[in-house]
């Protein structure tokens, strides 16, 4: 008998309604104002809908107040503890009346201590992360096998680097923390049931963790940005149903919530919740449903047939669903593109956003407090260098440092006195940096200390003599700091890459993000700027809450191999600036015969000004005429600085909380001070420092090297002091542009074959991973088309059939085949690269509310340097000139060699996009199946800086620079198919083979694999368009 007949009739004919008791807190069925019913409700009403059941509410009242004895009679009971409720009473019903339970009672006990439930889930064999208890009797009880440093936890024995997560044991607790490590900048996130609109909360201040509880620790597992309340249904993998089947047999619960982390392809269970619900999910209402009447039949009356019916009761009246809009156009960032084409790869290349001054102190030191320190932290050796970057270690050298500057300064005295008189003045400005901005983080500033003499000193013992250090150079690194102009930079421009270079209407993207049909990872130099950058554009492209060293932590891997470092190229970059050198300081220029060219790019140092030797000078005197003001203002500061102790430490600025603002710091600037973190006296030091290393005055010599941060200094102190009104920066800063416009691009080579062979030199390991990323992207579309192709054509004759069949899913599935499959499933992960290995996570179609699911991206972002930017440019305009490639036209368009040529300078947030499009109306193995667009924008508009308009003085009120949008690097209407982009650079990239097997980033877990089994599935699973294009062959 089917399963859907109507209650009346049932009964007429000698079947009684099975009674379903539903026993728990009444704000567990009742949802109040909200504007969908209570998820309970929404299941019950289905439930009824059957016809096979009566429900009966218990209600609240009843629960709490009457003797269990008077609590009604039912066939299967609903209950489970949630706040107030009394479970034990429950035990007693149970016990009393033996009705089926959904959920056990007694093991619901486990659920309110998480060291219970880990556990239990450890005795079961379900994958949890690696954690530690500490339990602590009293409050601040002092624990023996418990240690905290700066950057992690050891509990008996068990380290846990920071990023770590502590969570309280009392499971009702759900105030859970994140620290972050000094690399990331440090601070704590606080989770927490959501209050409004709000579910946590970030504390940059906070280094320690809590003591006066008992805690779990464990390490943190990068996720990837997905929310951990997915939005969506998505497909469990084999391997996380059997982990789903399994907490439920373990904690005894049917019906049962858990937290599910999805790290480096691997899945792991962090929490387990008992009965829980989905709100406004139909297809979690459905299969609840479902599954319930299932297991009440199988109990109560398994005569009857559990067999779902074809159409749902509810069905009819279920409200519709709006409907994802849909377009398959273009951005019209450059144009559309064709209806035929999809989206399939978006590759970003970006260079960090606006900084402070990059800075270097050197300085030679003798002190023994400072050896002393060296020793201290290089483990004794004498000859060793050490590195300086935890606070503990700066605190330490800050110590030493005030014990050593004098309180005040001295006046100026002999020249035998000016070396003396050099070092204090160092010293004072070590001093200064360290004490700049409040507390340490090892992102911002770094200190070297290189031992350089030695002397034999008899051993503490007696025995012989050892070697100790009597001379050492300290290098002091610092500046180079993202400002509050840079992350607001960043983030918007995230924002506009959300909303303008993915196919649809402004949530495109989140759109495709939230469905796990983005494929996302995030790349940054070790560069703290660079990293920080890359967080804040993160936060914008996927319109994230909250500070940026969670977003950080979470979505950005550091991978410096690729995206630092000019080592390789340092003897050639060396050459370039030789040849610079002599071009401008003989007058000599390399030019056509008739003095024009067609190509002005082609000459030896092409772009300089003619009159640059003339320049020179004129660039030291404005120097000098800026750093005697700033002199000024330094020495007035000083002078009250030196009134005070040297231990009465002034903290003018908190760069952290800096950090987690896009706007300026209206009070400092009003009080007539430089802006951000730095004091006049840092500011003096950067500009002195330049005026002494432009020009030698001893030698009567320029040092063409220090045109760049002459340059770079001039912008920062016209976008970021213009306040401060020194006279004579508007000048400097046309002088210093006119030069650097010249200088900053031929160090990378001063002729496009030069240029070439840094660029290939600087960027192979970048250009590796771009070919990875546009092959990886063409194989996994082109082998999802081919099973595509071929389902479609043997599957036409029986598609009325199947259509039928598509509801339900198997709602329960044999474990013997679940592992079989799972087994299959993490052989073929093993054996894969990193993009291939992520291949898991899918959309649940069926319920999802999405048209195209078949639609999937992949983005690459990778965060560099000014140095990155110019080789990968100059690879992609000039690959031609290669001998290998002789005679093949450029990938980049004449219109658009002349256009870089004018450019100059590719200033902070300049980025370059290669974008990849499938054309699926076109034959599998036709070059023209994959098309790829180059587009890159300059960067920063510095329009704002040389004009004096009233739009540059609002933009001067917010220290901040539009970022230029994006500009062809090809003709408009011409094809750049994707093989001849990878015969094009392939001469210049690594080989895929070289590079070395891959550990997975920090980043989002990606979509396919080449393994045949599983992309087979994964057509199965997928409803593809009806009406979609027959692929040719």
């Amino acid at each position: 008998m089917g399963g859907g007949g109507g209650g009346e009739e049932e009964e007429g004919r000698g079947y009684k309604k099975i009674t379903v008791g539903v026993c728990v807190m009444e704000k567990k069925v009742k949802c109040g104002s909200e504007v969908f019913s209570a998820p309970m409700e929404q299941i019950l009403d289905r439930l009824k809908a059957f016809g096979e059941f009566e429900i009966i509410h218990f209600g609240e009242k009843v629960i709490l107040e009457e003797p269990i004895e008077r609590w009604p009679i039912c066939d299967c009971l609903i209950a489970f503890h949630s706040s107030g409720y009394p479970l034990e009473k429950a035990e007693g019903y149970a016990a009393l009346r033996k009705p089926f339970l959904v959920n056990e009672l007694n093991l619901q006990h486990l659920l309110h201590d998480r060291r219970k439930v880990y556990e239990r889930l450890e005795m079961y064999g379900i994958p949890v992360p690696r954690y530690a208890f500490v339990n602590r009797e009293v409050p601040y009880q002092e624990l023996d096998y418990f240690i905290e440093e700066e950057d992690y936890v050891e509990v008996n024995g068990n380290r846990f680097w920071k990023p770590f997560v502590e969570k309280p044991v009392d499971g009702d607790n759900h105030s859970i923390m994140i620290y972050y490590p000094s690399s990331a900048g440090s601070g704590m996130k606080e989770l927490f049931r959501k209050i409004g609109n709000r579910s946590s909360d970030f504390h940059p201040e906070v280094r320690r963790v809590r003591r006066e509880g008992s805690y779990i620790y464990e390490e943190f597992m990068p996720t990837g940005g997905t929310d951990v309340k997915v939005r969506y249904p998505v497909l469990l993998t084999p391997n996380e149903k059997q982990m789903a089947r399994e907490v439920c047999i373990a904690f005894r619960q049917a019906v049962c919530g858990f937290d599910l982390l999805r790290s480096d392809g691997r899945s792991y269970v962090c929490d387990v919740n008992g009965w829980s619900f989905v709100k406004n999910s139909y297809k979690y209402y459905d299969d609840a449903a479902c599954v319930l009447r299932k297991m009440f039949l199988d109990a109560k009356a398994p005569h009857l047939s559990s067999v779902i019916p074809p159409t749902l009761p509810w069905k009819v009246n279920e409200p519709v669903q709006p409907s994802e809009g849909r377009t398959r156009q273009g951005s019209g960032i450059i144009g559309t593109f064709g209806q035929s084409e999809e989206l399939r790869c978006v590759i970003v290349i970006i260079r960090h956003g606006d900084r402070t001054p990059k800075q270097k102190v050197k300085l030679k030191v003798t002190e023994e407090k400072l050896l002393n320190l060296m020793l201290k932290y290089n483990g004794g050796r004498p000859r060793a260098e050490t590195k300086l970057k935890s606070a503990v270690q700066l605190q330490d050298l800050l110590d030493a440092t005030r014990m050593l500057v004098p309180c005040s300064r001295s006046g100026r005295g002999s020249d035998s006195e000016a070396e003396d008189l050099e070092h204090a003045e160092k010293l004072r400005q070590v001093k200064a940096v360290l004490e700049e901005g409040g507390h340490f983080s090892g992102i911002y500033r770094k200190v070297q200390l290189k031992p350089l003499k030695w002397v034999k000193v008899p051993k503490s013992n007696g025995e012989g003599e050892e070697e100790w250090p009597v001379e050492a150079l300290m290098v002091l690194k610092y500046g180079g700091v993202l400002t509050h102009a840079g992350r607001k930079q960043a983030e918007e421009l995230g924002r506009y890459f959300r909303n303008n270079m993915y196919p649809g209407e402004g949530t495109g993207l989140l759109r495709l993000h939230s469905t796990y049909r983005h494929d996302l990872k995030i790349y940054s130099s070790d560069e703290g700027r660079v990293q920080m950058s890359a967080a804040a554009f993160a936060k914008g492209l996927l319109d994230l809450e909250g500070q940026l060293t969670p977003i950080l932590v979470s979505l950005v891997s550091k991978d410096s191999s690729m995206l630092d470092g000019l080592e390789n190229a340092s003897s050639e970059m060396e050459e370039a600036k030789a040849r610079l050198n002599e071009i401008i300081t003989s007058g000599a220029r390399a030019i056509h015969s008739n003095g024009i060219s067609e190509c002005p790019w082609m000459t030896d140092g092409a772009g300089l000004p003619s009159n640059a030797s003339e320049l020179l000078p004129k660039l030291v005197t404005l120097t000098k005429k800026v750093t005697e003001q700033v002199r000024l203002l330094a020495k007035d500061e000083d002078e009250d600085l030196a009134e005070t102790s040297p231990y009465d430490v002034i903290l003018p600025y908190d760069q952290a909380n800096a950090l987690g603002k896009t706007n300026i710091d209206i009070d400092r600037i009003a009080a007539g001070l430089p802006c951000g973190s730095e004091g006049f006296l840092l500011m003096y030091a950067r500009w002195i420092k330049l005026e002494r290393d432009l020009y030698n005055e001893r030698k009567e010599r320029f040092d063409i090297t220090q045109i760049p941060d002459v340059y770079d200094s001039c912008k920062y102190d016209l976008l970021h002091n213009a306040h401060l009104n020194l006279e004579g920066l508007d000048e400097l800063f046309k002088v210093a542009q006119l030069l650097a416009d010249g200088v900053i691009p031929n160090e990378y080579g001063v002729n496009p074959k030069q240029k070439l062979k840094i660029g290939s030199k600087i960027a192979r390991r970048l250009l590796g991973k771009i070919l990875i990323d546009l092959r990886n992207t063409r194989e996994e579309a082109l082998n999802v088309a081919e099973l595509k192709s071929n389902q479609d054509q043997c599957c036409t004759s029986t598609k009325t059939e199947k259509d039928d069949k598509d509801f339900p899913p198997n709602l329960f599935i044999k474990s013997d085949d679940t592992r079989r499959s799972s087994t299959t499933s993490e052989m073929s992960m093993d054996h894969d690269d990193d993009d291939d290995k992520e291949t898991k996570y899918r959309l649940d179609p069926k319920y999802a509310n999405v048209k195209t699911p078949e639609r999937h991206v992949r983005t690459r972002l990778y965060f560099t340097s000014e140095s990155h930017i110019h080789s990968l440019m100059n690879v992609l305009r000039y690959c031609n000139l290669d001998e290998s490639l002789q005679g093949e036209a450029s990938l980049v368009c004449q219109t658009a060699l002349e256009r870089l040529y004018k450019t100059k300078e590719l200033d902070y947030m300049s980025y370059i996009v290669v974008r990849m499009f499938e054309n699926t109306e076109v034959a599998l193995e036709d070059p023209k199946r994959f098309r790829i667009e180059l587009t890159f924008s300059r960067g920063a508009d510095l329009s704002p800086l040389e004009m004096n308009d009233r739009n540059a003085a609002s933009l001067h009120q917010e220290h901040t620079l539009p970022i230029m949008g994006p500009e062809r690097l090809q003709e408009v209407g011409s094809y750049l198919t994707l093989e001849k982009m990878e015969k094009m650079l392939r001469p210049f990239a690594m080989p895929a083979e070289d590079f070395p097997p891959p550990s997975t980033p920090a980043g989002f877990s990606g979509y396919f694999s080449k393994s045949a089994s599983v992309l087979e599935r994964l057509v199965n699973l997928w409803p593809f368009h009806k009406n979609a294009h027959t692929n040719g062959k």
